[in-house]
């Protein structure tokens, strides 16, 4: 099959905000389990991921880069679709469970949207697999919202008590991908959400420093929302960022209530709570500009450097080159 060359005008701008942006890919979104095993089962046999690597990594770079000590760590890599989502087991130190009482408008929340061909099949697999739920059930957003009206969606935990988004986009919402046949019924990750205290402030970190775009907005609150999320009252300013390539970074805003707890001072990646956004920068130039890089010898997570950043409420950003 012949590819057709892309319009002038077109292959232009995706040069220019190519070289505006430092990253060049959202690679992978990981999270801190507590037994690789358990969690490999879960996402392979009841949401459809396949296993691509299952690495066991230590040693002082490692330490460097996560501010852990001593460690080992068990690293499993899970695709569904054309995206990946990243098992850490600490191995040694072992980390403190997730908040029993953490809600979706802490400043520690993060989730991964996991598109579905067809929701309420989706949602008959995770209640047969009895699944901890956030959300009473699937919730269809209201008309009236003009970004997000029709889209269907349900909150739910992994074994961890991770939460995660089974996500539905209708015709004319999302990437168009998600409206391309498929068989499957869990498709791929669309993005990550995170919990943020101020917009603008993430926009500085997320669009000015790392050189991400802003791919959409939506304002969200009713009683939709509110169950969706199980957050009385959950008026939120969402705002969704992209790079050129992987899925999107969503900044949750809650306008009300007003009161998610911060990110824990003290918290380490070997804790529960901590997820990671993994992005791939262009060059060794564009790297340097985020700080002194930890080198990994022998790629075998597959990146040699790489540098740890915290946004400015807290979450875990690693910026790497292969």
């Amino acid at each position: 099959m012949r590819l057709r060359a892309l319009p002038a005008v077109l292959v232009l701008l995706l040069a220019a905000w190519s070289a505006e942006a430092r990253v060049g890919r959202v690679q992978t979104v990981g999270v801190t389990v507590a037994d690789a095993d358990r969690s490999v089962a879960f996402y392979r046999d009841v949401l459809g991921f396949e296993v691509v690597d299952d690495v066991e990594v230590s040693g002082e770079a490692y330490e460097r880069l996560y501010d852990v000590f001593p460690v080992r760590m068990r690293v499993v890599r899970l695709r569904l679709g054309r995206e990946e989502l990243e098992l850490t087991e600490y191995l040694t130190p072992r980390g403190r469970p997730a908040p029993v009482d953490a809600r979706s408008n802490d400043l520690w929340f993060q989730h991964v949207a996991i598109v579905v061909r067809d929701m309420d099949a989706a949602y008959v697999v995770v209640r047969r697999h009895r699944v901890m739920q956030v959300s009473p059930e699937p919730q269809r957003l209201p008309d009236w919202n003009p970004q997000a009206g029709g889209i269907r969606a349900f909150y739910f935990r992994d074994p961890d008590g991770h939460p995660l988004e089974l996500i539905w986009f209708p015709p004319g919402k999302g990437d168009v991908r998600w409206q391309e046949p498929a068989t499957g019924l869990f498709l791929g990750i669309d993005h990550t959400a995170i919990a943020v205290d101020d917009t603008d402030a993430s926009l500085a970190f997320y669009r000015d420093r790392l050189g991400m775009r802003v791919a959409g907005s939506s304002d969200n609150h009713g009683p939709e929302q509110e169950r969706l999320n199980a957050v009385r009252g959950a008026h939120l300013r969402i705002t969704t960022l992209r790079a050129p390539h992987g899925p999107g970074i969503e900044l949750l805003e809650y306008l009300t209530p007003a009161n998610g707890r911060p990110y824990p001072a003290d918290a380490r990646a070997n804790d529960l709570l901590h997820w990671q956004t993994r992005l791939v920068a262009h060059d060794a130039e564009a790297m340097a500009a985020f700080g002194a890089a930890v080198r990994l010898p022998g790629k075998p997570m597959g990146f040699e450097r790489a540098v740890g950043l915290r946004d400015p409420d807290g979450h875990f950003v690693e910026v790497v080159t292969p």
